[in-house]
């Protein structure tokens, strides 16, 4: 990405994040001359996946730069005239573009429900619809992970769970996809590149290669420890569990660190594994399960003598909900609501203020929208939307992924008990919209 203000020339840039049919708007639009009407255009979900109960915003901190920073190279723009998809006043028009309007949204770390508008961007049209792709990419995969990775660090209590997705997924996404889990309360991710770009902290062991890689499996756990000390996690799964532990204490002493299993019934085996640790004099070592685990299986090994998780495959495809479902749609034009009125996929014209309504307990209770003004206050209310960018510039310094983190461990505080069940159900807080006075 470029920096703020500046515009690739011969490198290759962000622009191509815009669809086709993007493109094909805004060109109509410079032409009819409705390119500079004044807009609003919202982010939101129709309904959350299939038996969740509550949505988690991520990706917002990843979208915010990737809309102040977006350019549109020279090569992109002559690669987009040569193929006929914009002409050469698309093009110039393009070659100037910066976004010059304002953002304002949910938190990153906040929970979501059908209908909360969690993106607004009011701008021109055509610099907000060219917006549309990569909001909706960003989003749509970093809140599924995070929906997902939630659920799992709720089932799993005060476990921790260690993302390592990665090899399941984009190598892009998976840089992401550590992030949002992060964010979601997983302790680490194996992923060096979300370590080094977000700060993400990393944790990894060796796998089952290091072990077939030696003579026997009782060399590969020494050259282990010789190079990583005794507080390393060995795996000890590759031949046969009783005799790896066997061989791992044999190796290491009752000081090693932790051991890790791959496979198997994993409530049996770590309950096995525990009574033989505990006989080998191996009290202080820890134990750690991976295997495709998901929420479902963290809550099923929830009295397990576990210590902690390896998460892979559930939580970087989001749990069998790989996209939160958002949309993008236009809903004001020069002041005047407008709306999608097809079947099923009916909109709310114009822009809505957001609160959400608590009892005295603080209890959430309901979602509460409005167009045309904000929802009358009472006590308990809080206020959903904040402004991230004004005039093209951000606004303050936004949260932190660590702030965000701290504030969704709140904000889940917050939901009735039954909102947190993963059994299926209907959304944890309902929403309403209050009508305009």
């Amino acid at each position: 990405m470029t920096t703020q203000g500046s515009r690739p020339s011969d490198r290759h840039g962000v622009g191509l994040n815009t669809d086709h049919y993007e493109l094909t708007m805004l060109q109509a639009a410079l032409r009819d001359g409705t390119a500079d009407r004044a807009c609003v255009f919202e982010l939101f979900s129709r309904r959350l996946p299939e038996g969740r109960r509550y949505g988690v915003v991520a990706g917002t901190g990843r979208l915010l730069e990737a809309i102040t920073e977006l350019r549109y190279a020279d090569t992109e723009l002559a690669w987009l005239q040569e193929c006929g998809v914009i002409d050469r006043a698309t093009a110039d028009w393009l070659a100037d573009y910066r976004f010059r309007g304002d953002v304002t949204g949910y938190a990153e770390g906040e929970l979501y429900f059908p209908g909360s508008p969690i993106l607004t961007v009011e701008s021109t049209f055509a610099e907000g619809v060219v917006l549309e792709t990569v909001a909706l990419s960003i989003l749509n995969h970093d809140s599924a992970v995070a929906s997902a990775a939630a659920r799992m660090a709720y089932a799993a209590g005060d476990r921790p769970c260690i993302e390592m997705g990665s090899r399941r997924t984009h190598e892009e996404a998976a840089v992401a996809a550590a992030r949002a889990a992060y964010l979601a309360g997983f302790a680490k991710t194996s992923n060096l590149a979300a370590g080094q770009r977000y700060g993400v902290p990393t944790a990894g062991t060796a796998a089952h290669a290091y072990t077939l890689l030696h003579d026997t499996e009782a060399d590969a756990f020494r050259s282990q420890i010789e190079a990583f000390g005794l507080d390393t996690t060995l795996l000890v799964d590759t031949y046969d569990i009783a005799a790896g532990i066997r061989t791992a204490i044999e190796v290491a002493g009752t000081g090693l660190g932790a051991i890790r299993i791959d496979s198997g019934d994993l409530a049996v085996l770590a309950h096995q594994s525990r009574a033989q640790l505990d006989e080998l004099g191996a009290t202080q070592t820890r134990i750690v399960l991976s295997g495709d685990l998901d929420e479902f299986g963290l809550a099923a090994l929830s009295g397990a003598p576990v210590d902690a998780y390896g998460v892979g495959t559930s939580v970087v495809t989001g749990s069998g909900a790989p996209t939160a479902g958002f949309v993008y749609k236009l809903v004001e034009v020069d002041g005047r609501p407008v709306a999608k009125r097809s079947e099923d996929k009916t909109t709310h014209g114009g822009r809505k203020t957001a609160v959400r309504r608590h009892r005295s307990t603080g209890t959430a209770v309901a979602e509460v929208l409005r167009t045309q003004g904000t929802p009358t206050q009472q006590d308990g209310d809080r206020a959903l939307q904040a402004a991230y960018v004004k005039a093209g510039e951000p606004v303050g310094s936004w949260p932190t992924l660590d702030d965000s983190r701290a504030h969704l461990r709140h904000v889940l505080t917050t939901v009735p008990w039954e909102g947190l069940k993963l059994s299926r159900g209907e959304p944890a807080i309902p929403t309403t919209y209050e009508e305009a006075r």
